[in-house]
């Protein structure tokens, strides 16, 4: 799941999540600062920039990117664990993120979450006020750029309508779970006995 800052991607997270069993939501990393009402584990695993690049060294980290000005990446232990365990993985990624994801796992199914127009964007960011102007700035430019990537993507989602993107972007891991490809040996087996 990929989209420029402040497009919706946590909120439509945590309301798919809550009908999508057997989902495993990875929690990623960042050196950003910790806002308020945030806790470390729960929205972000919160590290400072030392801890970070020591991570990175370690080869701690499936993908890591900076991002206007701040690290961020996914731990790739529970990620692998979760594989391992049957359970599907959803990561919530920057593009380079992403496209690091998608060459590390070229199955891996790809989300773009868009906004509506960049006006709309603009508004919702500004209406966290948690961002310096500078900031925001930096957020719409980099939105500009990761919009023109999206022919990289499997899938669009637009959260025009929070209700709409978020049936969109549960039909999509739906759909996903209900590809043949994405059947084992055993399931086939399993489901052709029942004939």
């Amino acid at each position: 799941m990929t989209g420029a800052s402040g497009v919706g991607k946590d909120t439509i997270r945590r309301a798919a999540l809550l009908d999508l069993p057997n989902l495993f939501y990875s929690i990623s990393a960042t050196t950003r600062p910790q806002r308020s009402g945030e806790a470390h584990g729960k929205q972000y695993y919160f590290y400072d920039r030392t801890t970070f690049e020591k991570m990175i060294a370690d080869d701690d980290l499936l993908e890591y990117a900076e991002y206007v000005g701040d690290y961020y990446g996914t731990p790739a232990s529970p990620v692998k664990t979760a594989l391992d365990n049957g359970q599907d993985v959803l990561l919530e990624l920057e593009l380079v993120g992403a496209r690091q994801v998608k060459h590390t796992y070229p199955s891996a199914v790809m989300i773009f979450i868009a906004p509506p127009t960049l006006s709309e964007l603009e508004r919702r960011l500004r209406g966290r006020e948690t961002d310096s102007e500078e900031k925001i700035q930096k957020r719409l430019a980099r939105a500009r750029e990761e919009i023109k990537a999206v022919t990289e993507f499997d899938y669009v989602v637009v959260n025009d309508t929070l209700t709409d993107a978020v049936a969109d972007f549960s039909c999509v891991i739906r759909a996903e779970r209900a590809r043949a490809k994405h059947l084992t040996l055993q399931d086939i087996t399993s489901f052709l006995q029942e004939f």
